[in-house]
């Protein structure tokens, strides 16, 4: 149990309908003034957050399992990133890194280097979101390597620009009417091991890299890209064995091996990045999320002699590295350092996976529960078939709202309720809220 301090009561405490009627008119001037094309999870508006809760604009406390998408691991208003942010904020927001440039932008370079796996020399270049990551990842690896293809997966997400967008594997709502896309985007099998007929992680790799050498030529093919667990496909954890396998094929073939951290990295699964459980090195690791507290900041690390095979100028972009949200990223790094959040995903992974799986044999219709440290997952089936069930799991996360408990769903099929908590969240409140997760599903199943 983390021992800290939260100005928000940890408390779930539902006094209204949801959405309540502030939620609801806030809902009518939306409809007026947002483009129709940007969704949300949940019907409720936000109006203060901290820990382990929400409180919208009704006055109601919802425990947040969802943490914006991996996002507020130390909370949504932790002391110290607030301080940091005020901070840096009086003396000044922006001059942009590639005119005149700032401490910050070179501390959280030197940080990721330290983090990030492997010891070799790396470099380190920062940027807004996680798409701009990746896509300035696949930049980078094609210069250095002189070559054009890249390898993506099946159930993968890398973002919404048009080089992303070709690299994700889901249609809708991502894909559909905005090709045609960016070409040599290459997809191929991922390990599923719930869905992929027992292969174990060595089998797995080998169909991969035989129809790589097959259809593409290692030769042609600049990059790998891939989730170490994959995020919105479904929390897919390959089976053992599947990426060193993948990493020791792209060594040996002058193939880029890039891990996209953006959802796992940052003490998400227990360690600092996902890769480090099977003791992969990657080659670049895309980061954003859960880096800065909330504030917009993503990263590419990587070797230095990939990074700085780039001529100057080359990459960069107005707002990448941001001051405020490098103070924010530092001030983030040092609390999860100070409250061994690594730790504390560990141990909720120990807390909560052995009740998910006590409540698949309970309800019947759970056919996985998997994940590792506080990203954690159960894909809800049709009992006796295995088949999808994305209307029950849909209604699921509606009733755990209901309730007072934010969830969210994912997969390739959108029959996955996915556990993403802060991992500063007090036991009790994760206790409670999946206990409700547990209640709404009973009452759905009866």
């Amino acid at each position: 149990m983390l021992d800290t301090a939260h100005r928000l009561a940890q408390r779930r405490n539902v006094i209204t309908s949801l959405p309540g009627p502030r939620s609801a008119a806030l809902a009518a001037r939306r409809k007026a003034a947002v483009a129709a094309g940007v969704g949300s999870s949940v019907p409720v508006y936000a109006a203060d957050a901290d820990g382990g809760i929400i409180v919208d604009v009704d006055g109601n406390s919802l425990i947040d399992l969802g943490s914006g998408i991996a996002v507020t691991s130390v909370g949504a208003a932790h002391p110290a990133v607030v301080a940091a942010i005020a901070d840096q904020a009086a003396r000044f927001t922006h001059t942009c890194f590639m005119v005149t440039p700032y401490e910050g932008y070179v501390q959280v370079a030197e940080e990721l280097a330290a983090l990030t796996p492997g010891d070799h020399e790396k470099r380190t270049v920062l940027f807004n979101s996680g798409a701009e990551a990746v896509e300035n990842a696949i930049k980078v690896a094609r210069l250095a390597t002189g070559k054009s293809a890249i390898v993506a997966f099946d159930h993968a997400y890398h973002g919404r620009t048009n080089l992303t967008m070709a690299l994700t594997a889901k249609f809708m709502p991502y894909k559909a009417n905005f090709g045609p896309f960016a070409p040599e985007i290459h997809r191929m099998p991922m390990s599923y091991p719930y869905r992929d007929g027992g292969l174990s992680g060595a089998e797995a790799a080998k169909r991969v890299i035989s129809r790589i050498e097959v259809q593409l030529g290692a030769d042609a093919v600049a990059a790998l890209v891939i989730e170490p667990i994959q995020g919105e496909g479904g929390f897919i954890v390959p089976a053992p064995g599947f990426l060193p396998a993948l990493a020791d094929w792209a060594a040996r073939n002058n193939v880029v091996f890039i891990a996209d951290e953006v959802q796992t990295g940052f003490a998400r699964t227990g360690a600092w990045f996902a890769s480090q459980h099977e003791g992969v090195v990657p080659d670049i690791v895309t980061m954003a999320k859960g880096i800065a507290g909330g504030m917009p900041l993503a990263a590419i690390t990587g070797r230095a002699d990939l990074l700085d095979a780039v001529h100057p100028g080359g990459l960069g972009g107005t707002y990448g590295g941001n001051p405020v949200a490098c103070a924010a990223a530092l001030a983030t790094l040092a609390t999860m350092r100070e409250l061994n959040l690594p730790a504390r995903a560990r141990a909720i992974e120990a807390a909560v996976l052995p009740r998910l799986r006590a409540l698949a044999e309970e309800v019947g219709v759970i056919g996985d529960v998997r994940g590792r440290g506080a990203m954690l997952a159960i894909e809800i089936v049709r009992p006796g078939t295995g088949e999808p069930d994305p209307v029950l799991t849909k209604a699921v996360a509606a009733e755990a709202l209901s309730r007072g408990v934010l969830v969210l769903t994912c997969g390739t099929y959108g029959n996955v309720i996915r556990l993403l908590p802060p991992l500063v969240i007090e036991d009790d409140l994760l206790d409670d809220g999946l206990g409700v997760l547990a209640d709404a599903l009973r009452a759905l199943t009866r």
